[in-house]
This record gives C-alpha cells, structure tokens and sequence, in this order.
C-alpha cells in the first residue's frame, strides 16, 4: 500500500513544470537576444506577452532619434533654413544661445568635420545645427540647468559685446516672458498684438517638427541661486528640430494593436507635434481618441483617467511623475502594464510597472537597472518582438502542461484503479521512472523549442487572473486522459487482446528466483509512452494539422526519435531493471494501433471545439 501511494504520488505531481518553464525561458534569451532584446529577469519574458496596456517613448523609440535641426525663424515669422543664411545680429545671439547654454562640446574643425560630445540629443542636434561655428568661449557668471518644471536653460555670460543671460527651451514657457523681438537689423520691436511667432509654431507642429525657442536677458543670474526674474526678454527666434517616424515602427504598433494592446505614447513635445506624430505613427485613428498635455492630465481626479483611460493614446509636455501615475492607475484596473523608459527620473515608473523596457543605446544605468528587459536597439518593432516572445513561451508552458497533465491523469487512474479491480500494477516503479523522465526533462526540451508564430498576435491579451490551465485546455486534458485509461482497462481485460501475445511463461532464475515472462504487460508498457508519444503532437499545436510548424522545432522531432528509440531498446534490453521480454511483430502491432488512437479522437475534439467557439 505505501508503495502504490508513492507511485500515485510520483505521478500526479507535475515536479518537471518549474524545470520546463525555467529551460524553455533559457532556450528563448538567446533567441530574443539576436532580436536586440536582453532580458535582464527571466519572469520578464512571459509578463511580455500578457501585457494589457504599453506606455512607450516618443524619441528614438518610435522615432528614429536622429535629431535634425532643419530651420530657423525670427519672432516675425521669417524663415531661413541654412545657419549661414541667418542675418548676422540674430546669428550671433543664436550663436550664444546654443553654444554657451549647452552641456555638450564640439571637437574638430568648424565646419565640416565637426563632432558633438555629451549632452542629449536634443542638444547635440542643435549644435550640429551651428555646425562650431560663432563660438566664442564668453565668460559663463551663472548656469541655470535645464528642469522638467521650467523647462528651458539659461546662462549668464560675459562677453566682448553682450553681458546678459542666454536662454532656451520650450515656447510656452518663454514666449509669455518676452516682451521684445529681435529684428535682422539688430534693433528690438516691442510686441504689440498677437504673436506672428505662434503662426509659424503650429504649422510646424502639423509637420511633426517639435520647436526649440531662444531669448536673451539683459539680467545677470546670482551665481549662488540661479534664477531668471522678469519678463522683458527678447526673442531672438525658433529653430525646427524633426525627428522621424521609424516606418518599422508604423508596422510594429499595428501588430501590437492588432494583438489587442493599448499603445499610450508619452513624449516631452508639444501637444500639436505629439498629435502629429502619433497620427503618423497610426496611434491615433478616430476622432474620439484622448491626447492631453501633462497640465491636463494633472487636472484628472484618479478616478477621471480610469474612466478615459481605454481611448487615451497620447501624453504629451509628460512629466517622469506621469509615467508613475499612469502605472498605478492602470495596474488598480487589474490591467498588466509595460513601461518603456530611458532616464534615470523614469526608473521609479519602470520598477512599478508589470515590466519595464530599458533602452540600451540612450538608458541610463539606473533605468537598466529598474527593468526586466533592455531593448538594445531603442527600436520599438524590439518591443513588439519581445511581446511575441513572451506569448510564445506562455503557449509552449501551456502546450507542455497539457502533455504532461495528460500523463498524470492517465497514470493515476490506472495505478489507482487496477489493483481495486485484480490487475495488480501494470507499470513497475522502474517504469513510472522512465514514464516522468519522458513528461519532465525530455518533454521540457522538446516544446521548448516552439517557435514564435505571428498568429499568436492574434490572441487576446491575458487577463491578470486568468489562470494558465484555459477551459479548452481542460477539455484536452480530460479527452486525452479518460480514452488513454479506457484504452488501457480495454487492453487489460479484453480477451481478444490477451490472445493476440503469448501466454506469460515462467521459468527459475539461477539464483532461485521465480521470473513470470509477462508479454502481456510488456505491450502494455510500450502502449503507454507510445500514446504519450502521439499525443505529444496534439498537444503541440491547436490546429487540425499535426505537422504545422514543425520543421521550425527540429528539437521536437529530435526528442520523439530518441524516446521511441530508447523505449524499443528497453523492450528488447530490458529484462532485469524494466522487466521487459521483447515483442513479435504481431504483438507491436496490437500495441501501436492502440497507441494511436489518440490521434483521431483529439482531432475529433478539436474539430467539436472549434465549431462551439465560432457559436460563441
């Protein structure tokens, strides 16, 4: 009795499902890592796959990143493209807004073998602009950095024809403070009316090109507390930066909205360059599709951003708070969250989402560190690839536990059932042995090697409490479960069966012991892992064809080969360890036409379930 309970047990735990979905993981990291995709946590892979709702970068993500200053335009509205063209007063203010309001550094000769250093990219595309030139190495007083509330920097500089303080940033936030607008002459034109400025602003916004505005102040910044008081700052003008839409990502965001995630684009831009952006980039398709700025976002109680969350697709002027808001709101709507970040203000963000992307090329340390997987090419279509990765794994787990359950049912129910009714043991412990060691390890190698199908884009995001075994699953299962122990009792006790193998034969071993020759049970362990053999290919694909991908997963055939090799070797070889006598042809026979049943009777299933879900 203790015996028979510690096979039931042996076989009814499925141990080998921790070791599966560790090795099908391993298998998968150095697939995704040809892909541009590092996983840095290995329970990162399969939240891949069940994400509800991704929150994504603008720059560099969905843009190519590649920052290009294309024009400049006064405060009247006049615009000229090439630096050099710039009149020579509004150049050499431009010229000290940029080149002395900057963190970054030029090195080579001016102008064509020029090259920028440090900084970000914004920076480093506005000095590629100037191309090193009118830099004069004025006296820095006083440097206000660059924050995500002012938005703009500022420096006081001393130089031979101008001592004042330099500034630069985002429209809203200096446009308000200048009273005066530079002209090409050099002299200053007090602002009276609307702002011919604001015109040109919008059309290029519409053009997707984001604007970077300078001013200057004749006020001096305490070096102690830098701070730029007053609003009787002249405008000195915009400069056009475009960043384009990568036409990989266009394609990527679609299979990602077509595999039924919410893609919410998070951008520093201005609300008309964001929305045109994300017009591009086919985020934004219907009139009732939500874009706010982060003061509007703000203004939203909890409760009003749960409400507009399913329509909202972009977030634009974005603050690194927001991004930490939007996780907590969206994960307290049972919703599993992606988060892409770069800066070190988005770890906090990364760390809360279900799983956060680092990018490799522009994250800093602290956002690597904060994430689960670092996309090493910043490119969104990485995103959509590691998406697919993980929902490749949760269906290779799933396709594994449907053998392995299959098994266990099977084997639980004969070993529990078949003494009750006479039959003795009809698997050894040996045997059961043998039997785990196919559902565990070898089974393990076998489907972790599925490949990552495109239509697994086409399924519905995973719910967070949705469990891994599915209704259809269980179907399986159960059907698989139930007509192998069927098979089983019929092979057992069906005298037209016992008649088709030689009667068991005794006879005594040298050393005194009585050894029954049972061809009978011999069969019966063949049938056993041979129906666990066929069933492996049900249970690797939900479709009608067996073969469908195959080729794909040549490890899968691999691991069958090497069981039906191994099992008719223990057949033959067995005899001490697996009490094994061999088999006639006649008698393989008998054993591989009940084994294969299996086959019919799940492609009956399947075909039965597929007309109930299209009912349904």
């Amino acid at each position: 009795a203790i015996m028979l309970a510690v096979i039931i047990i042996v076989m009814a735990v499925p141990e080998g499902l921790p070791l599966m979905i560790s090795l099908v993981s391993s298998l998968n990291m150095g697939k995704m890592l040809k892909d541009n995709v590092l996983v840095r946590k290995i329970s990162g892979i399969e939240t891949a796959g069940s994400i509800n709702l991704l929150f994504s970068d603008k720059t560099g993500t969905i843009t190519k990143g590649h920052l290009e200053a294309i024009l400049y335009a006064d405060g009247l509205g006049v615009e000229t493209e090439k630096y050099d063209d710039i009149p020579d007063v509004q150049r050499k203010f431009m010229s000290y807004c940029i080149n002395e309001n900057t963190d970054a550094v030029i090195s080579g000769d001016a102008p064509h073998d020029v090259k920028v250093i440090g900084g970000n990219l914004t920076e480093r595309a506005v000095l590629a602009y100037t191309g090193g030139r009118g830099s004069i190495g004025a006296k820095k007083l006083a440097v206000l950095p660059f924050n995500s509330s002012n938005k703009y920097s500022a420096t006081s500089i001393d130089a031979p024809d101008f001592k004042g303080t330099v500034i630069k940033g985002a429209p809203e936030r200096i446009l308000h403070r200048c009273k005066y607008i530079l002209k090409a002459d050099g002299s200053k034109m007090p602002v009276e009316g609307d702002w011919l400025i604001d015109n040109k602003i919008d059309a290029l916004a519409e053009r997707a090109i984001r604007v970077l505005m300078f001013a200057v102040s004749d006020t001096i910044m305490d070096a102690e507390n830098p701070d730029i008081e007053g609003d009787d700052w002249t405008l000195v003008g915009i400069l056009g930066i475009r960043d384009d839409v990568r036409p990989e990502s266009i394609t990527a965001i679609a299979e990602v909205q077509k595999a039924g995630i919410q893609v919410v684009m998070i951008t520093g831009d201005r609300k008309e360059t964001a929305v045109a952006i994300a017009k591009e980039a086919g985020l934004v398709k219907n009139e009732d599709d939500i874009l706010l700025t982060s003061d509007e976002f703000n203004e939203l109680s909890d409760e009003e951003v749960a409400e507009i969350l399913p329509k909202l697709r972009v977030i634009a002027r974005a603050l690194p708070h927001d991004k930490s808001r939007l996780v907590r709101i969206s994960q307290n709507l049972n919703l599993v969250v992606g988060m892409t970040g770069d800066g070190v203000n988005d770890s906090p963000a990364l760390k809360a989402a279900d799983i956060g992307f680092a990018m490799g090329i522009t994250g800093t340390e602290v956002a690597k560190e904060a994430s689960e997987i670092i996309i090493m090419d910043d490119n969104f279509s990485s995103i959509d690839k590691a998406i697919l990765y993980g929902r490749t794994i949760f269906n290779s787990i799933r396709k594994f536990i449907i053998f392995q359950l299959t098994i266990n049912v099977s084997a639980v129910l004969i070993s529990f059932i078949a003494p009750l009714i006479g039959l003795g043991e009809p698997l050894t412990i040996t045997q059961i042995l043998w039997i785990n060691l196919i559902m565990d390890t070898l089974a393990a190698i076998a489907f972790g090697g599925e490949p990552a199908l495109h239509r697994y884009m086409n399924d519905k995001p995973k719910r967070r409490d949705e469990p891994i075994v599915s209704r259809e699953m269980m179907s399986e299962i159960g059907t698989a479960g139930v007509v192998t122990f069927t098979l089983a009792l019929i092979y057992l006790l069906a005298p037209f069966v016992k008649d088709m193998f030689r009667p068991a034969a005794e006879y005594t071993s040298p050393n005194g012991v009585l050894i029954t020759e049972s061809y009978l049970y011999t069969g019966f362990f063949a049938f056993f892992v041979f129906t666990a053999v066929f069933n492996a290919f049900n249970a690797r694909t939900e479709r009608i064809n067996l073969f469908d991908n195959i080729s794909k997963n040549k490890g899968f055939l691999y691991v069958i080969a090497a069981i039906v090799i191994i099992q008719v070797a223990l057949i033959y070889l067995g005899r001490g360890v697996f009490e094994c006598w061999g088999l006639t042809l006649s008698e393989w026979a008998v054993v591989l036409c009940f084994a294969v049943i299996i086959i019919p009777i799940d492609l009956l299933r399947k075909a039965i379930m597929r007309v109930f879900i299209k009912k349904a």
